[in-house]
């Protein structure tokens, strides 16, 4: 396989599912001369599938894929290929997400309201082994915050964010356990825990939260 050094290009893969704008960042990396999109996936099983083995420098990863999360698929890929650069791109205010993804092995964190200067910036750092984070979140990851300093949100666990999302944006336990293959009973008691840890007692509470904070539009 050609590397990066050999043909000059950082060989990205897109996960995305909005082929728009997937098309758009794709046409966007044509005008540079050393950034090349070999593939796109429209989910995350896709990207863990299409990254087995592949040739790449970098890959592009929105947190909202349908089925499994896109945390859950970061952690995915840290395990099958812990040396490829992950930048993380979303629609999603970055103090709201960037630590947690930081925490589990992204290189990177950019909102898609970045300029294309930006995001080409980030995709170069990143590739090159860096890392890539807004001044204001590089300071947040600079310090240990106590329980009470931090946003209801950020003291749930990883699975636990995942099902207060899917619960905030109206899904039910039994869809829930469906597409996260868990039980119903498990999902249940994320669910108690998650009222629990926000001190919140009903489900209208937390997608009134999330609306409320920017975590869902």
């Amino acid at each position: 396989m050609a590397t990066k050094k050999e043909t000059g290009k950082i060989k990205v893969i897109i996960a995305d599912d909005h082929p728009l704008f997937r098309r758009g960042l794709k046409h966007a990396f044509s005008e540079t001369p050393d950034i090349e999109v070999v593939d796109e996936a429209e989910t995350g099983e896709e990207l863990l599938d299409k990254v087995r083995g592949m040739d790449l420098n970098l890959a592009l990863l929105d947190i909202s894929l349908p089925g499994k999360g896109g945390l859950e698929i970061l952690k995915q890929l840290r395990e099958d290929r812990p040396k490829l650069p992950v930048l993380i791109l979303t629609v999603y205010p970055e103090e709201h997400y960037a630590v947690r993804f930081f925490k589990a092995g992204a290189s990177g964190f950019i909102t898609k309201e970045s300029s294309t200067d930006q995001i080409y910036s980030a995709v170069r750092k990143v590739a090159d082994g860096g890392k890539y984070a807004s001044p204001e979140i590089t300071e947040k990851l600079a310090f240990d915050f106590t329980k009470s300093d931090r946003p209801a949100h950020e003291r749930l666990s990883d699975r636990e964010h995942q099902v207060f999302m899917m619960l905030a944006q109206g899904e039910s336990p039994t869809e829930i356990g469906k597409e996260l293959s868990l039980s119903v009973k498990t999902i249940s008691t994320h669910r108690s825990r998650i009222l629990d840890k926000m001190q919140m007692k009903k489900n209208a509470e937390l997608i009134h939260y999330a609306i409320s904070q920017k975590l869902i539009q």
